[in-house]
């Protein structure tokens, strides 16, 4: 099924079977109608099917699969959680758990990934969790190790499955769920479903339902694209004017050296910036991405690997240095 992300269905939380607790939960948090990706997903999910989405950073694809895991999920026993999702970066992981969180205090929720240390992922898992939100790496790490076991997984979420293949996660994945061996249902999220995408649903997915959202062509006509040609000496300069102008800035450089560079250079121009990638610390990021978020930057540095997944909304301008 293909709907465009403003195609009108008369259809509410309640009536898609979404429990009255978490209903309440989304109504305090203004949450009262679904997104189309909602509308179509959520009710497949809770029945019990396979779910295959294509769709979009920004199409409300969280609350889709959260929704159901939050509604469904058993109570899990120490190392043994019985929900899992699959996440390509940190900072996404910490978003998925994020949207989760507030639908219920009856539903544990850990995260686990690399850069951060491991004392308190372990310790969360030794007391037991419900659903466990995991990047491939360290998730691996803790099941060679012991510390979690993948035995009671009833459901697992792929999200972002393009991008964990963009960044080389796949093998990873496979073997993770070769590892869920009481997995009844699988559900994938992907902006593209072809290529090794298609692959992954083809062999571990039962029949899926397919879900596409189409964003409107409308919200992306209105951006206006430049290109310029400027001398290397006047690079800096003239991105400082642009960000003044025009923020907050999403600024992609091509090198981690090139980022933090970047952001020295900003600052002596007077534009407040903080940078991401993979040389930073998971507090580091974290730290720079809510600096970001909350408008207390003008602009976020990035390179092309570690912006992926994340979602922040309301950016002005979008510039490739």
């Amino acid at each position: 099924m293909t709907l465009t992300e403003s195609e009108p269905r008369a259809l509410t939380f309640e009536e898609l079977g979404v429990p009255d607790f978490i209903c309440r939960s989304l109504h305090r948090r203004g949450i009262n109608e679904p997104f189309a990706i909602q509308r179509v997903a959520i009710a497949d999910i809770m029945q019990g099917n396979d779910v295959c989405g294509a769709a979009p950073t920004g199409s409300g694809k969280t609350l889709a699969f959260g929704i159901p895991l939050v509604a469904m999920t058993s109570k899990g026993s120490p190392r043994r959680p019985t929900s899992l999702v699959l996440s390509p970066t940190r900072e996404l992981a910490d978003q998925i758990a994020s949207e989760m969180e507030p639908l219920s205090n009856r539903t544990s929720i850990t995260t686990v990934y690399g850069g951060v240390a491991y004392g308190k992922q372990v310790n969360a898992l030794k007391h037991g969790t419900d659903i466990l939100v995991a990047c491939p790496g360290r998730l691996e790490d803790l099941m060679e190790s012991g510390t979690v076991v993948l035995d009671d997984i009833e459901r697992v979420v792929i999200d972002e499955a393009d991008r964990m293949a963009d960044m080389g996660f796949l093998p990873a994945v496979r073997r993770i769920l070769d590892a869920t061996i009481s997995r009844t249902q699988t559900i994938l999220f992907s902006a593209t479903l072809d290529g090794d995408v298609a692959h992954l649903v083809k062999h571990y997915q039962n029949d899926p339902v397919r879900h596409e959202v189409v964003p409107e062509h409308n919200s992306i006509s209105i951006a206006d694209h430049r290109f310029w040609t400027v001398a290397r000496d006047a690079r800096v300069s003239l991105l400082a004017e642009t960000v003044a102008a025009a923020w907050p800035t999403i600024v992609f450089c091509r090198t981690r050296h090139g980022a933090d560079r970047l952001t020295k250079q900003l600052a002596r121009d007077g534009i407040t910036a903080v940078s991401i990638h993979g040389g930073k610390s998971q507090p580091q990021r974290t730290r720079a991405l809510a600096e970001f978020t909350e408008h207390r930057a003008h602009a976020l540095i990035a390179t092309d690997v570690a912006a992926r997944g994340i979602h922040v909304d309301d950016v002005t301008s979008v510039v490739h240095f």
